[in-house]
């Protein structure tokens, strides 16, 4: 497997961890903006496209500040192999030329979400599948924690998380929230948003975020935020006889304190389960469940006014 990456910090590294451990002897390229770049095992680090030929590469990774997504896409979309891209797909909605020229050129795409993978996620799909007549009042969705800890050892308020021209702010951040209840629900019949950035954080880009989506029959409230220093990430779905309270810390998904589903997966492990899928549906020539068309479904439930 020859793999060209673009963007190797801490979410790029943990791709490169999900392929070498899914095939130990693939070839990494690592397109890097500085010669001062630091190395890491098994990835060989590039300046230009013309150190290597272009034509092995099986699929290139994007996973560099979402600001860049644009630029980096259109620069790829000529050589025609799969892109996987890490979320969001950009900060603004000023990309529907690229979508139309990717679906128009016929190249596969991925976005990564990788809370899809998560198993409670997964068990609570094929359940709704499974029971489309039970009535569902009410969706809370929570996700809290504390940005000065994502990135230990470094100054969060650099990061790009923190710098609304680099593409951060927790809305677009955690749009993970948003993904999974796309692929659990569709597409809301209308969505009302609050943005702010007054928490004791002092960053520029939006650290709180909520969210209404409003479904047929029901409405789904979505929170997220920066600064809770006790992490918490949960799901409740308010079915008129019973709520199901989905921890996806935990992975464990309990109702009326009975344990309903259980596992011992963790988010982390995820990487690999998604970056499997992937390679498969390359080798199966399938599309994937999450192209970029999805994901712009999702940035404009997420940004569109």
């Amino acid at each position: 497997m020859n793999v060209l990456i673009i963007g190797l910090g801490s979410i790029g590294k943990k791709h490169v961890i999900a392929i070498k451990s899914i095939y130990p002897d693939s070839a990494i390229f690592a397109l890097r903006s500085s010669k001062n770049a630091e190395g890491i095992p098994g990835v060989t680090n590039i300046y230009s496209f013309d150190e290597i030929e272009l034509n092995i590469i099986d699929f290139a990774i994007i996973a560099n500040p979402t600001s860049e997504h644009k630029k980096t896409i259109s620069l790829l979309i000529p050589f025609g192999f799969p892109l996987f891209i890490e979320k969001p797909i950009y900060y603004s909605l000023d990309i529907e030329d690229l979508i139309n020229s990717i679906e128009s050129k016929g190249i596969k795409t991925y976005i990564a979400c990788n809370l899809r993978f998560l198993e409670c996620i997964k068990y609570i799909k094929g359940k709704l599948l499974k029971m489309p007549d039970k009535k569902l009042n009410e969706v809370n969705v929570y996700c809290g924690s504390y940005l000065p800890d994502w990135r230990p050892n470094t100054d969060f308020r650099k990061s790009y998380s923190a710098l609304t021209e680099l593409g951060g702010g927790v809305h677009i951040d955690l749009i993970h929230e948003l993904d999974y209840l796309y692929w659990l629900f569709g597409v809301p019949k209308e969505v009302t948003r609050i943005f702010k950035n007054q928490s004791s954080l002092t960053i520029p880009s939006v650290d709180y975020a909520n969210y209404v989506l409003a479904y047929n029959g029901f409405c789904a409230n979505i929170v997220l935020n920066y600064y809770r220093r006790d992490s918490k990430r949960t799901l409740e779905l308010v079915f008129e006889d019973e709520t199901w309270y989905i921890d996806l810390l935990k992975n464990q998904i309990t109702f009326n304190n009975n344990i309903l589903f259980s596992s011992d997966q963790r988010i982390s492990d995820t990487y690999q389960t998604q970056m499997e899928y992937f390679i498969d549906s390359i080798k199966e020539k399938e599309s994937t469940f999450n192209t970029i068309s999805d994901a712009y479904n999702v940035l404009k439930i997420c940004l569109k006014e």
